[in-house]
């Protein structure tokens, strides 16, 4: 190698190195920066109220889910945490409005099985994704879907109102928490495996169809147990049937589809929390233990018990791994049930 050539290559890892390190320093600085901004937001939350959007109306599954954790949280944080009820669009506007939200923890989401696990396959316009927009924290509940018939109903079990509607189709209606929902789905799914016809009257969420039933508008009811247990067990309603694969341990005298000539049939709704993308990773993992120890309390267990429903805790890896499944899954039983909304 030439001396011009040696001086050359000299210089140039010269000027490499001049390069290189600033940058390495730069980066390690921003990384070290980085890393202390996520220890302080987690030192000092919550400083202010902590909002938990129940994308719908108050009284239903969801919101009595949220208010329980809500009341543990508030207590364990010494600082005030709010349930906001914002129905519409089977839960997209209140999770449309949260993944808009700030990154800072203040704004979370009790996202549903609709918000988060069937509604980006069943509407055509989604104004948010339920795996990019949000950070999942953990898993809230897994509870059944329950069928309920008004009292003036002649059937006492599901083989019973399937040969009724067998033989008057048109005759009567049900209602589920909205278009899309898992109450929908998991109904129009019965119906093609039953051979059989009812006509469906969407609601925006579990009270008003509740309202509805009662007062024998519509006839027939699907939605979460906690909206309707309270009514079966001072016999206002007929439960006839629950949607999970098995008999469900908090209310374990309620008969499943499965077993009444539906063998494999199972489609249970779910909640869990999601915070908005971006929500520093720390935050995330800190929101969700507390989370998790307020649903591990023995007295927020038996609360949710009565209620009708089981607290159902993950990490947030684990539930982010769980609505990827779910996302998967519903998107065939949208496929299926022809459904579709604008």
């Amino acid at each position: 190698m030439s001396i011009e050539h040696l001086c050359g290559a000299l210089s140039r890892r010269t000027l490499l190195k001049g390069i290189a390190l600033p940058l390495l320093v730069g980066t390690l600085g921003m990384s070290a920066a980085t890393q202390a901004q996520a220890q302080d937001a987690v030192a000092g939350y919550p400083s202010r109220t902590v909002t938990l959007v129940v994308p719908f109306p108050a009284g239903g599954a969801t919101d009595i889910t949220a208010r329980l954790v809500a009341e543990g949280l508030s207590k364990k944080w010494g600082k005030s945490v709010v349930v906001e009820n914002r129905p519409g669009a089977g839960g997209n506007l209140g999770s449309e409005y949260v993944a808009r939200a700030a990154p800072d923890g203040y704004t979370l989401v009790l996202g549903v099985t609709g918000s988060h696990g069937i509604n980006t396959s069943l509407y055509k316009n989604m104004r948010y994704d339920p795996r990019k927009d949000f950070e999942p924290v953990t898993q809230a509940t897994l509870y059944p879907n329950a069928i309920v018939i008004n009292n003036s109903v002649p059937a006492n079990n599901l083989t019973e109102l399937i040969a009724l509607l067998k033989k008057d189709p048109g005759q009567y209606s049900y209602g589920s928490d909205g278009n899309g929902t898992a109450s929908h789905l998991g109904m129009e799914l019965l119906k093609s495996r039953g051979g059989f016809q009812i006509a469906h009257v969407p609601y925006r969420g579990s009270a008003p169809m509740v309202t509805d039933l009662l007062g024998g508008q519509i006839q027939v009811g699907i939605t979460g147990l906690p909206a309707v247990q309270a009514y079966a067990k001072t016999g206002k309603l007929k439960l006839i049937a629950l949607t999970t694969g098995t008999r469900f341990a908090s209310a374990p005298d309620y008969p499943t589809v499965a077993e009444q000539g539906f063998a494999g049939f199972a489609a249970p709704p779910w909640s869990g929390f999601f915070a908005p993308k971006g929500t520093p990773k720390a935050l995330v993992e800190k929101i969700s233990a507390d989370m998790r120890e307020v649903m591990a309390d023995p007295v927020s267990k038996q609360k949710m018990v009565a209620a009708g429903s089981e607290f159902t805790p993950s990490t947030p890896d684990e539930f982010r791994a769980f609505v990827d499944r779910e996302i998967t899954k519903w998107a065939e039983a949208v496929k299926i049930s022809g459904a579709q909304v604008d």
